[in-house]
């Protein structure tokens, strides 16, 4: 009884600091949803400019070339600085005899000291074939996966040289592993991730860097005596089905390209079920007004099979929608019969009828043969057989292994210089080129501020209120006001939302007994506004990772946007003739702070800006890899240019670390 008592008693007080805390809002909506619509809408803003080139390109065969081209010329410069085409230094470490064809187990460095495993499937016969490039799904098993080895020995049974190649952070290529070669993350999707928000700040990505080891295999295939170099194609599954469509697009010396179980409306997918890990990311690809359709579409007319299955977790409506653009882009070149859709009534996968069309569909543009092959029961190998290092990962079998963690480290000290000579330049040119990085808008346009309500506290009225900027979220606003004269501003921007710092009497006392005004303000993505945990999964490490990643998709990281919000309030104080000439001090927290410092680069009217639990500098994400959250203060390509401390140089203010 006491026990029900008790529990009563703190189920009604788990009430009251709720509803307590619900009387600082001030939005009157469903507010946690506003920053993803907002992103959303921004979004399709950039899909409809990207769906009137389309319409225009493929009016003829000379305007589609020419979209080709631009498609091309922006992927080119999405994918950042490409490293040097290096020796390979490939070594063949072992080799299983099987029926009808071998497999080779090689390894090779796609830069120096970074060594790629792969399998090659080689069939019997003293002639040359026709080569395919078998990109790997999501399976912690990689070239292992017992679909993928059915497909290559399929493959291979029937006239072709198949390379697997095991993709970063998957297979014998873990990048983050123990001293005994153990990932120390939960699978190769959180890897991937984590490696990507390194890479950004770079300006490259995870889908760069597998790009790289895929173009690095195909210079090793094409220098096998097995393989005809004319007749060359790639097929992939799932996350290799990815990485089908970004190579397609990539080397010409593709001919011949079927992804399955990936195709889809990239502008669809991340409206209705958000980003996927990092692999499938590469910023600005929404600035860019680029669709997943566009790379397929850079080598038309060349033979295309999309394999998709009906009941796919990938959105079989964004696969049609994305096929049907496939099927304008192939009438105009008057080529239809070299596109082909295949669906089957199953789920995500290359399963047995997929690969069978899959084989027909090559040997149809390869061997000139229609013919249907059955695939038959053969003998598939374990992880170990088919091992290519000694411990079967590549951190522990080369003590000369250099991971992506590592080279990113590496990298922040080679560019360091240029952030010098970046940094040598007037200011202007300065502030122009941070506000282009992070999406930040400078333009001045009209400020409105709303009266919502009050509440009153004690001797304290807090005035609930709306900031509204033409292009921009509202910003809700607690705005209190001392009695007697003022004599400065303060501003409190809390990564765990205003109400926290609202609910603090002390701490508001205290600013009113020194005569200053207090604004506490939730920044987009926070308070009111966060995003619910349900819509990020865990496994990405960020409790905002959907609209993190469509902020970096549509080009206007969240840091940026961010920045635009505090730059709006200080925009409404210096409206205000009461406000204009006060001295302000600015208190951010947490994904706050890196904001509020950008802001006091752009906006000199800050005097004091204390920073508590902030980033000292982008180092600290490269340091601590697995450390959450991180995404919120990616700004893509930024450590070629500027580090924290630069800002700090930068700024008007007195910035002190808390």
């Amino acid at each position: 009884m006491k026990a029900k008592f008790l529990y009563c008693i703190i189920f009604l007080f788990s009430i009251h600091i709720v509803a307590a805390q619900k009387q600082y809002n001030v939005l009157d909506w469903k507010a946690e949803n506003s920053l993803n619509t907002y992103l959303v809408q921004q979004m399709h803003q950039q899909y409809d400019a990207r769906r009137k080139e389309f319409n225009k390109a493929i009016s003829s065969k000379q305007s589609l070339v020419e979209y080709q081209k631009t498609v091309q010329q922006k992927f080119k410069s999405l994918l950042g600085d490409l490293p040097e085409k290096t020796p390979l230094n490939t070594v063949v470490t072992g080799s299983i005899n099987a029926e009808n064809y071998k497999i080779e187990k090689i390894v090779y460095e796609s830069f120096p000291h970074h060594h790629v495993t792969s399998t090659l499937y080689i069939p019997e016969g003293n002639k040359k074939f026709p080569a395919v490039l078998l990109f790997c799904g999501h399976e912690a098993e990689a070239k292992a996966t017992l679909s993928y080895q059915k497909t290559a020995i399929l493959f291979a049974q029937h006239g072709f040289v198949v390379m697997m190649i095991d993709p970063v952070s998957q297979g014998e290529r873990y990048q983050l592993t123990d001293n005994t070669g153990k990932p120390l993350t939960r699978g190769g999707t959180t890897e991937h991730t984590l490696l990507n928000e390194s890479s950004n700040l770079f300006g490259l990505s995870t889908p760069a860097d597998e790009l790289w080891d895929n173009e690095r295999g195909l210079d090793y295939l094409v220098t096998r005596n097995e393989v005809d170099t004319t007749r060359i194609g790639c097929l992939g599954n799932s996350g290799g089905g990815m990485q089908a469509i970004y190579f397609a697009a990539f080397d010409k010396r593709i001919k011949i390209a079927a992804p399955c179980s990936y195709l889809a409306n990239r502008e669809r997918t991340l409206e209705i079920s958000g980003a996927a890990d990092g692999c499938a990311q590469i910023p600005n690809e929404g600035k860019e007004q680029l669709e997943l359709s566009d790379y397929l579409i850079a080598m038309a007319p060349k033979p295309l099979l999309i394999l998709a299955g009906k009941y796919d977790f990938i959105d079989y409506t964004g696969t049609l929608q994305a096929f049907d653009e496939l099927k304008k882009v192939y009438a105009t070149f008057q080529q239809k019969n070299k596109l082909k859709l295949f669906t089957y009534d199953d789920g995500h996968g290359i399963s047995k009828p997929k690969r069978e069309v899959a084989l027909q569909w090559f040997r149809q543009w390869m061997y000139d043969d229609t013919n249907f092959i059955k695939e038959n029961e053969s003998r598939t190998f374990s992880e170990k057989e088919l091992s290519v290092t000694s411990t079967g990962q590549v951190n522990t079998a080369y003590v000369d292994e250099l991971n992506l963690f590592q080279r990113n480290f590496l990298l922040n000290d080679r560019f360091q210089q240029e952030r010098k000579e970046f940094l040598s330049q007037p200011n202007k040119v300065i502030i122009e080129k941070i506000a282009s990085l992070s999406g930040v808008d400078t333009k001045r346009n009209a400020i409105h501020a709303e009266e919502t309500g009050e509440i009153v506290k004690g001797n304290a009225i807090i005035h609930k209120m709306i900031i509204r900027k033409e292009n921009e979220m509202p910003i809700p606003v607690l705005f209190i006001k001392p009695e007697t004269k003022i004599q400065k501003i303060v501003i409190w921007l809390n990564e765990d939302g205003k109400n926290k710092i609202a609910d603090s009497g002390s701490l508001i006392q205290s600013y009113l007994k020194n005569n200053c005004v207090v604004i506490v303000a939730d920044i987009r993505g926070i308070g009111e506004t966060e995003d619910k945990a349900e819509f990020n999964d865990p496994k990405y490490f960020n409790k905002e990772y959907r609209n993190t990643m469509l902020a970096l998709h549509i080009g206007r990281s969240l840091v940026g946007q961010r920045t635009n919000d505090v730059l709006a309030i200080l925009q409404f104080i210096q409206s205000n003739d009461e406000l204009t000439k006060l001295p302000i001090e600015l208190n951010a927290t947490g994904i706050s702070t890196l904001p509020a410092l950008q802001a006091s680069v752009f906006d000199k009217t800050i005097m004091q800006l204390n920073l508590f639990k902030s980033i000292h500098s982008f180092k600290d994400i490269l340091s601590y890899p697995i450390e959450k959250n991180w995404y919120s203060w990616i700004i893509p390509n930024v450590l070629k240019y500027y580090d924290v401390n630069d800002l700090i140089e930068l700024s008007n203010a007195k910035v002190v670390f808390q």
